[in-house]
């Protein structure tokens, strides 16, 4: 019927179809039910625990089930959409994630729950790289920057709200209702959509290159597999060092089909544009920094000061609430000024958050988090829509949905990096400086007990054994807190060389071509 419509000059075209700032409301609706998952997930897992019965290691995976099935798809599904209609595409991956959300809500099996988590994962995998596609399709290039910017807000609004109304809907409702809150979102999403975008895909591909599609699957399988257990397995595990010379393997692999295949799942060619190679850089190390970095403030505030999730989330709202403010400025200042000097601003202002951040003491007050993680927000607003733009608005518009999955895939992997390693890092500076604060309170460990407490002191808990006196409990809990906050601000130390880094190589992004459809070798 499409088809048919389009065929017939004199068919009436429905009001706002097509309409570039009815399609970012519209994507932007899909985003916000996939961030406010992301978010509320996290406040609903100790419930979840308990009704269910799940051990610690199940409730990691209903986060790393998701994370590995978005992380392993997300390219795959950008050239899907590419191939078959981005509109296509966005719409299925809406309608599957609220369903798959229904299904969660529904369920009373933590196996089960992990599984349609997986599913929810690869319809999640199909939205995002989708929506940075119709976007570039919309928007003429001096103004994508400005749309991703306001794309970044509703991420950041939705991101602030997650916490907020995780936090309302667990204690008051129950933990199914953070999963069917996704269900009437869902609907508006996929109505609204269906009315205001219009379709868009590659003309020029015809088939999709399931060799490719394997090969890359299975080397971001396991490569992400690899950094999800390495802190069980330990880094210099035969399981660990197996997975990551698989995913050598099969990227080399990839790589090499990649130069001969017809119609490549990745045409390489998309890296010898600078700025898509060095935007991508971009994207790892800015997750690098930001997902590790903040992975271990959510132990600080509940471990160290014994807040619940919801005041937790309430302590870092000033960077959630700031980012909608920050992004629409960032993607002014880049529609103004280009990439190069709003990127590498905002990497030295992340680096100087990182800073605050590595000064935190046992005592510090909501001002004291406040305003760094404010200036965090100002600071990598300008990365995430900077970057964003440099890798899609400088990809042909036949590979938008390929750039936006690769955009989204470097993230997950800069991220999930940034977790693995820092987590690393902090683990061995805490069992490094653990007997030096166990000596000056006088309590006595042999290197077998505090390899033991090591594990638990990482992650902000005091193990202090039951029935202890108070004044061992509160000795054992001081040498604690003091070691794990010395861990806290090795890694944000970490963070801060990341950023700054991260600032030098934004020196060298250029605006690169901006023509449609610029020519790229995909044979």
């Amino acid at each position: 019927m499409a088809q048919a419509l389009a065929a017939r000059p004199d068919a009436p075209v429905r009001r706002g179809h097509g309409h570039p700032w009815l399609t970012l409301l519209a994507v932007a609706l899909g985003v916000i039910m996939v961030m406010l998952d992301g978010t509320v997930v996290a406040i609903a897992n100790p419930v979840i625990g308990k009704e269910l019965g799940a051990s610690l290691s199940d409730l990691q995976w209903i986060t790393s089930g998701y994370l590995l099935a978005l992380a392993v798809f997300l390219i795959t599904a950008g050239k899907l959409g590419d191939l078959f209609g981005h509109k296509s595409v966005f719409l299925v991956g809406i309608a599957g994630f609220a369903l798959t959300s229904l299904a969660i809500g529904l369920t009373s099996s933590i196996g089960m729950l992990i599984a349609l988590r997986v599913l929810q994962g690869l319809f999640g995998a199909l939205l995002q790289p989708a929506a940075l596609a119709l976007l570039r399709a919309a928007f003429p290039a001096e103004k994508l920057g400005m749309a991703i910017g306001i794309w970044g807000a509703a991420i950041g609004m939705s991101s602030a709200a997650g916490p907020i109304v995780g936090g309302l809907l667990v204690e008051n409702v129950s933990w199914q209702s953070v999963f069917f809150i996704n269900v009437p979102v869902g609907v508006v999403a996929l109505l609204v959509g269906f009315w205001v975008i219009k379709e868009s895909k590659a003309e020029s591909l015809s088939k999709v290159d399931w060799l490719g599609v394997v090969l890359l699957s299975g080397a971001m399988f396991c490569l992400v597999w690899a950094i999800i257990k390495a802190p069980g397995y330990g880094w210099a595990d035969a399981k660990t060092l197996g997975f990551l010379a698989g995913a050598v393997v099969l990227g080399a692999a990839f790589v090499f089909w990649q130069t001969r295949a017809s119609e490549p799942l990745l045409p390489l060619s998309l890296f010898s544009n600078a700025s898509v190679s060095i935007g991508t850089a971009l994207m790892v190390l800015m997750a690098f920094s930001m997902f590790g970095a903040m992975f271990f403030l959510t132990f600080y505030f509940q471990g160290v000061h014994g807040l619940s999730p919801l005041e937790s989330g309430m302590r870092m709202l000033p960077m959630s609430a700031g980012m909608i403010v920050a992004s629409p400025l960032a993607g002014v200042l880049l529609s103004k000024f280009g990439p190069k000097v709003p990127i590498a601003v905002g990497m030295l202002i992340t680096a100087t958050s990182m800073f605050l951040l590595s000064r935190l003491g046992l005592e510090a007050g909501y001002i004291d988090t406040a305003i760094p993680f404010a200036l965090l927000a100002f600071g990598l607003s300008p990365v995430m829509v900077g970057a964003t733009e440099v890798i899609v608005g400088n990809s042909p518009e036949s590979l938008s949905g390929v750039a936006g999955g690769m955009q989204q895939s470097a993230m997950q992997v800069g991220g999930s990096l940034g977790t693995a390693v820092l987590g690393a890092l902090i683990t061995a500076k805490v069992a490094d400086v653990l007997p030096g604060h166990l000596a000056a309170v006088k309590i006595p460990a042999t290197a077998a007990q505090v390899d033991a407490m090591s594990s638990a002191v990482a992650l902000g808990v005091a193990p202090v054994p039951p029935g202890s006196p108070k004044p061992i409990a509160d000795a054992l809990t001081q040498a604690s807190h003091l070691s794990f906050l010395d861990g806290m601000h090795f890694g944000f130390g970490v963070s801060v060389i990341v950023a700054v880094v991260a600032a030098a190589l934004a020196l060298f992004v250029r605006a690169g071509r901006k023509v449609e459809d610029a020519p790229v070798h995909v044979g």
